[in-house]
């Protein structure tokens, strides 16, 4: 191979590509190209009706500045706190969507990719690089635009799977030395480990696992080390994942496809996680409309899917994207999963979340919920509940048995007033709720 690196550019240079009036794919959670990012919000003001599409992304969010307001404008699948204000204040969208619909969207045309910006790790002999620690909804943009923009950085890890770009794909790139974004997940508290120990009773040996980032799913892996050969078929994990692989609890033997090997579509973690992934044949990473397919999801027996919430309302209607009408996060992947679970042969579908918010102050098991909040998962595809306080089982439950259950594992400084709720319902419409 030719000495690639006399091909490259600085960032200044390398985002002249981008036009007035394109739209522009940012590479999302820990691989997102911050040198490129930093030199197109200065390229933007020379610019007019520039749009960005992005997942959540590590790093700060310099194209939602006040300040490039009619340059750019950002149309984000899923919301961290900086795009959570702009969205706010009608300085940026966001865009409700299965995850798994994106890749398919962008080749439709719904999602029109004229620059995709994307970090890569540094070429193999063959002069294939990788799109690293984010595959997700990447790999259909850089297949999808028509000038490809690169941060090529040393650091970057080579991951396995669907994830080779080849330098004759790219228009433009750079190439840096820098970290990798790390992210740290908070602490357990006590509240979220018996969350955890809750859902782990629901995993059984050999079962195949999708779970987040974040206290709870940490939780959760970290109360799974009396298991045997768990599986792994999810969107995105953190270091837990990574420990449980090396103690011999996740070994993939037992699933039906992909057998011996973890399946994502990203992760996002720490440096020693990305290092576990670097070069490793046993992580395989797909596009997002691969590992959240539903029917590649059902084919796991056992399958259990672990996914988060807001509110869950008497009759197990889940909000996961909004505190009322203000957007908080995104419909992602929850749905994709879930319904994937509970297709599955002993398949769970399980939503886990605090039994309150605010200090205490609020129960997040509500009558209905909040003014303006979305339903991310419907009544009827909800399997399990789980709370700091127990597991509900919504399965083959009428409405007014749902609210009893959701009630028992409300926080107890809320129950009675749930229960005295229920009672004025039941009072109001005799039979139902």
């Amino acid at each position: 191979m030719t000495d690639w690196q006399a091909r490259a550019l600085t960032p200044a240079e390398a985002v002249r590509l981008v036009r007035s009036g394109q739209h522009v794919f940012l590479h999302g959670g820990c691989a997102a190209a911050l040198p490129l990012e930093a030199a197109l919000a200065e390229r933007a003001r020379e610019l007019e009706g520039v749009t960005v599409y992005q997942m959540d992304k590590e790093g700060p969010e310099v194209l939602a500045d006040p300040e490039l307001a009619g340059h750019v404008r950002i149309r984000a699948f899923f919301l961290g706190a900086e795009l959570r204000r702009a969205v706010a204040e009608d300085r940026a969208d966001y865009l409700p969507v299965f995850l798994s619909d994106i890749p398919r969207f962008m080749r439709d045309g719904v999602f029109p990719i004229d620059v995709a910006v994307v970090q890569l790790s540094p070429p193999n002999a063959h002069g294939y690089c990788t799109l690293g620690t984010s595959l997700d909804v990447a790999r259909q943009a850089v297949a999808s635009a028509r000038v490809v923009i690169a941060e090529i950085n040393r650091q970057m890890p080579r991951t396995e799977g669907d994830t080779a770009v080849h330098l004759d794909e790219l228009d433009a790139f750079v190439v840096t030395d820098r970290p990798v974004i790390e992210h740290r997940s908070p602490a357990i508290t006590p509240e979220a480990r018996a969350i955890g120990e809750q859902v782990a009773a629901l995993v059984s040996d050999g079962a195949t696992l999708q779970v987040g980032i974040g206290a709870i799913p940490d939780a959760v892996l970290a109360a799974l080390h009396d298991k045997q050969d768990l599986g792994l078929h999810t969107e995105m994990f953190s270091d837990g994942v990574m420990t449980l692989v090396r103690a011999g609890v996740i070994t993939n033997r037992r699933k039906a496809l992909y057998t011996g090997k973890c399946v994502t579509s990203f992760v996002i973690g720490t440096r020693a996680l990305y290092d576990f992934v670097d070069d490793c044949p046993d992580v395989l990473f797909f596009p997002s409309d691969v590992t959240n397919d539903t029917h590649l999801i059902r084919q796991h027996d056992d399958m259990v899917a672990i996914n988060g919430a807001l509110q869950v309302d008497w009759s197990g209607q889940v909000c996961a994207d909004s505190i009322g009408p203000a957007i908080y996060s995104g419909i992602g992947g929850q749905m994709d999963f879930m319904r994937g679970a509970a297709l599955a042969r002993r398949g769970k579908a399980v939503i886990a979340l605090p039994s309150t918010a605010c200090h205490g102050t609020v129960s997040r098991i509500v009558p209905m919920l909040s003014p303006g909040a979305g339903v991310v998962t419907t009544r009827g595809h909800v399997h399990y509940v789980v709370t700091e306080y127990g597991t509900a089982d919504l399965r083959g439950c009428t409405l007014n048995e749902r609210a009893e259950r959701l009630i028992a594992i409300a926080h107890p400084d809320h129950r009675g007033e749930l229960r005295a709720q229920l009672a004025a319902r039941r009072h109001v419409a005799p039979g139902g709720i």
